[in-house]
């Protein structure tokens, strides 16, 4: 192998002999990721095209591809890299990139990638419809969509990569170009607006045991005289949100 890119959710490998595979052709082939923690063995089992997830917003998507991994333990053994996501699949895909400690993905030199799994935000993020490696016209780029995306799913809503939601948590996503669109359940009242940085105001929190809006506006000068009552869809357009979240009161 000469070369091993990722453009979208799938391996593009250019071998010696000019041959290029992408991820449905490496079904069985063994991987070596070198990471800052050394170098894991990654093996790929199997892929297939994102069926989606009706219950939870996540359309069929033939640009999204779903691997299923395998990781060699250090006493030999094949084991699935990813944890159950809430509809109970083990998959995951890689996305071009670096990892911030926030939980967003920098872009990064070619062949710099993170192996994602659907069970986490940037995983969700990605079925939802947010696909960072997309280009669009006008403005919000797609990028800002999904990081806003991942703070909104994380409840990361002062920016610092401190999320503080629960597995589980049910919620209504939706945003300012038409990707997802409000489920109206009656019982989700509006929460939040995001953008890529945060949280631009919170009308109120979502796993209550977390956190707190007094907690919010002491945390710094983000949130500051931004959360409950003022915080209405309106607002939150005003001050720059592009993502908008409902969820149980």
């Amino acid at each position: 192998m000469v070369s091993l890119y990722v453009e979208g959710t799938q391996f593009k490998a250019t071998l010696s002999d000019g041959r290029v595979l992408y991820s449905p052709d490496l079904v069985g082939a063994t991987l070596t990721i070198a990471s800052a923690g050394g170098e894991t063995k990654i093996r790929i089992e199997a892929v297939e095209p994102d069926p989606g997830d009706n219950a939870r917003a996540a359309a069929p998507s033939s640009e999204v591809l779903l691997h299923t991994f395998s990781y060699r333990t250090p006493e030999g053994e094949w084991k699935n890299l990813c944890d159950p996501g809430p509809d109970g699949r083990r998959q995951g895909f890689p996305l071009a990139g670096r990892a911030r400690g926030d939980g967003t993905i920098a872009p990064a030199e070619p062949g710099v990638f993170e192996l994602t799994c659907t069970g986490g935000a940037q995983g969700k993020c990605v079925r939802f419809g947010y696909h960072p490696w997309k280009m669009r016209e006008g403005a919000p780029a797609a990028r800002a969509l999904y990081d806003a995306c991942v703070r909104l799913v994380r409840a990361d809503y002062s920016g610092d990569g401190k999320g503080t939601t629960r597995n589980g948590q049910r919620i209504d996503i939706y945003d300012r170009v038409g990707v997802q669109s409000p489920g109206n359940d009656p019982a989700h009242e509006f929460e939040a607006g995001f953008s890529p940085e945060g949280a631009v105001c919170v009308r109120h929190v979502r796993v209550k045991e977390n956190t707190s809006l007094a907690a919010l506006e002491a945390s710094g000068p983000r949130l500051k005289g931004r959360t409950g009552a003022i915080c209405t869809e309106e607002f939150a357009r005003a001050n720059g949100a592009i993502l908008f979240v409902r969820s149980p009161p």
